[in-house]
């Protein structure tokens, strides 16, 4: 009998065509483990089976009928909860956006549909974005599949969670510094986050509009190219979308880096990395030398500005974004209340959780009259330092290959009473967004007690066939990517 749900979202797209199984079978399939396993794992927010299995036998009928052809027909996705899906609640995680119900879908939601990619729910997040482990989130934490105990990591801890649940064989995420990237490797998953501008943000709930993309996570980098290859291109209703020749990044997969050359930053493996992390790392970078890159060391001295840079930035960003939640026109606003003014403040202070008032209040003052100079404007200055730094190197090397975390998955209840830990956990990621280029994190070991290491894959700007190729090597010749939780 075959396992749907242990299947990659190409396998079951080319079964659907086969005729060996439809997408009614795979809808219900994933639908069975969520329900008797999202009680445990809380990776979902909302689900819409019925409606799920309507569009499941549509799809099928226009898959029979050949009017559909594509490799991911028939196949389920899951979407993170800031993505604006028609007719579907769309929360951000927030009391905020409790009972906001968008009138129209994301980009990215209409290509999937025209696809014939059948939507099955809403994932679970960190409020607004803004957090590292899933732990802000207004209907509870995210549980991380390899231990309940753990965190399934964030923003996107829903996306990575379910995909490693097998819940759902791929997800959509969105990563401002980090949020894909960092909850693959806690769940032991393949996430991808692009060059900025080759995705449409249009639909996407704003956290930080400058460094914000919205990307895969799934079981394999094959898959996470399939699904690029569907919600890539220039979109009229974004402006930062590039208009350039972008797309066949599955087709480009062919395992071959010969001659590829690839650094290994040496602050990375400095103080505060997990021994563990290294040694699975530094093992990554023996088998890329065996299928025939060269791997060296390299500098990346800036790597001490990245966070501080990062958190004045995307807070002075998500002080402007989320200054339209204010009761007015749509989401939450308090009962009781004096006046507009008061209506504004006390709909803010009921709607929003700490970590978002926390940001918003950061972002404010460094925006504010007398610290614009001084913080703000610096950030800005060092963020184009970053990315000139960033061009130096890919000057002379193709591709640059790091920690995704400084450790595994930390435990429930242990970051957010130490907020500094859980910003440094994203040391590692949120350079890319900074500089706007593709990162991509795949598993790479296990640490002593069986918590998924995950590597990352750094590339220049539009370089993201390149560093999914090497990923893609990689996967071709390790069984990381294919090991699952026990139970599930």
């Amino acid at each position: 009998m075959m396992n749907i749900n242990k299947m990659t979202a190409l396998d079951i797209g080319a079964e659907i065509k086969k005729g060996n199984i439809t997408a009614v079978d795979a809808v219900k399939a994933f639908y069975d483990t969520i329900e008797s396993t999202d009680n445990i794992i809380n990776a979902f927010i909302t689900t819409n089976k019925a409606e799920a299995l309507r569009k499941a036998e549509d799809v099928q009928k226009k898959i029979d009928s050949g009017k559909l052809t594509g490799s991911l027909a028939g196949v389920p996705i899951a979407i993170k909860d800031n993505i604006c899906t028609k007719g579907m609640k769309t929360t951000c995680a927030s009391k905020m956006l409790g009972d906001f119900i968008p009138v129209y879908n994301a980009t990215v939601i209409e290509k999937l549909e025209q696809a014939g990619v059948i939507i099955i729910g809403k994932l679970n997040m960190d409020e607004f974005a803004m957090g590292s482990t899933n732990e802000t989130s207004y209907y509870g934490s995210c549980k991380n599949p390899w231990n309940t105990n753990k965190v399934s990591g964030g923003s996107s801890g829903g996306a990575a969670a379910s995909v490693a649940s097998n819940q759902v064989p791929m997800a959509l995420g969105s990563d401002t510094g980090g949020s894909i990237r960092q909850p693959a490797s806690y769940c032991g998953v393949t996430g991808f986050k692009p060059t900025y501008g080759t995705v449409s943000r249009y639909g996407l709930i704003a956290y930080a509009s400058s460094l914000d993309q919205i990307g895969p996570i799934a079981k394999s980098v094959q898959d996470c190219a399939a699904v690029m290859d569907v919600i890539c291109g220039k979109d009229e209703r974004d402006g930062t979308t590039l208009d350039i020749k972008y797309g066949g990044l599955l087709e480009s997969l062919n395992g071959n880096i010969k001659g590829m050359k690839i650094g290994l930053p040496k602050q990375c493996f400095d103080k505060g990395l997990d021994n563990q992390v290294k040694n699975s790392i530094l093992s990554m970078s023996d088998t890329l030398k065996e299928l025939g890159a060269q791997v060296d060391y390299i500098e990346m001295s800036f790597l001490d500005y990245v966070i501080p840079t990062y958190y004045i930035l995307a807070s002075a960003e998500a002080s402007s974004n989320l200054s339209r939640f204010d009761g007015v026109k749509f989401g939450f606003r308090a009962k009781s209340f004096d006046g507009v003014t008061d209506m504004y403040s006390v709909t803010r202070s009921e709607g929003f959780g700490d970590e978002v008032k926390k940001r918003i209040l950061l972002g404010t003052f460094v925006l504010s009259s007398g610290y614009y100079d001084a913080y703000y404007r610096k950030a800005l200055q060092v963020k184009s330092l970053i990315s000139k730094k960033f061009n130096e190197i890919f000057q002379n090397f193709d591709a640059i290959l790091c920690p995704t975390t400084p450790t595994t998955a930390p435990n429930l209840d242990q970051s957010l009473s130490d907020p500094l830990q859980m910003y440094l956990s994203d040391i590692y990621t949120v350079s890319a967004n900074l500089a706007g280029l593709p990162g991509l994190s795949i598993p790479c070991g296990f640490d002593q007690s069986g918590m998924p290491i995950g590597a990352q894959i750094i590339g220049a700007p539009l370089d993201d066939k390149k560093i999914l190729n090497i990923g893609f090597a990689y996967q071709q010749n390790t069984e990381f990517h294919k090991m699952s939780p026990k139970g599930v």
